[in-house]
């Protein structure tokens, strides 16, 4: 098995909101929609199987028959996650990033490289990536301790496709607040110079601007100070529609170490 045991931390709904936007996403309703039995891998869940078992009642909801397998390297995980498993929709085992042996069409493996190094980024996603089923999707990101604050990168076989930032609105400061929580591979490049800090600090910008809109609640806040950002010629990839629930989610070249 390849890798080392997360800290293990997680909470009921800590990852509600990358949940949310896997049920909504194109290229993630594309892999399951065409997997004649669609398998999802749910690495490193933590002490707790509960984000696992969300994970599992979300996608049924959008895809009946979708199997959810949580992959922990710890055996007591594992046979906590085992004690409210429900096979065969949903099961636990022991694994890495070499998934199991498994090919799943979806993989989310969240606040899992956090506490790795940065070199060792790239060669996890290269062992998951070659896992993945024919059309598979990666979903690799983090989050604070309840969700509220949250980054993913969205990866296919040819690598890394976008990044999206996901919040409640109503708990910034300024955007620069998700710096915190930006995945492992842009975290360290938060300075000036890189485009992730060229992002954010024109978003802080878009922000103060869209101040007035506040009078209306941070959710339209947020949405107008994406239109502004696009209007500086950010690249923004999604609808209106996702910006009001908190996300923003741009090509992963527009952001990634130049």
């Amino acid at each position: 098995m390849i890798g080392s045991p997360t800290r293990g931390t997680t909470n009921p709904n800590r990852l509600r909101r990358v949940d949310r936007w896997l049920t909504a996403e194109a290229t993630v309703r594309r892999a399951l929609s065409v997997a004649d039995d669609p398998l999802v891998v749910d690495l490193g869940y933590g002490a707790s199987p509960v984000t696992t078992v969300e994970l599992a009642r979300r996608l049924a909801a959008t895809r009946p028959g979708v199997r959810v397998l949580g992959l922990e390297l710890d055996a007591g995980r594992v046979a906590a996650g085992r004690a409210v498993a429900d096979p065969p929709r949903l099961d636990f085992r022991r694994g890495g990033f070499e998934l199991a042996g498994t090919r799943p069409a979806l993989v989310r493996a969240f606040n899992v490289l956090r506490q790795y190094d940065e070199s060792a980024v790239e060669p996890s996603w290269r062992a998951m990536l070659s896992r993945l089923a024919p059309g598979g999707v990666l979903v690799e990101g983090t989050c604070d301790e309840i969700g509220r604050l949250c980054s993913w990168v969205t990866l296919t076989a040819s690598g890394p496709r976008t990044l999206t930032l996901a919040c409640r609105p109503d708990i910034l400061d300024r955007p620069s607040t998700l710096a915190q929580r930006l995945p492992k591979a842009l975290i360290h490049r938060n300075v000036p110079g890189e485009r992730i800090h060229s992002l954010l600090s024109t978003w802080d910008d878009c922000w103060a601007s869209a101040a007035p809109f506040g009078v209306f609640g941070a959710r339209h806040r947020w949405a107008e100070s994406v239109r502004a950002l696009a209007a500086r010629g950010w690249p923004v990839l999604d609808r209106p529609r996702r910006h009001r629930l908190g996300e923003l989610t741009l090509p992963w070249d527009a952001v990634a170490s130049g």
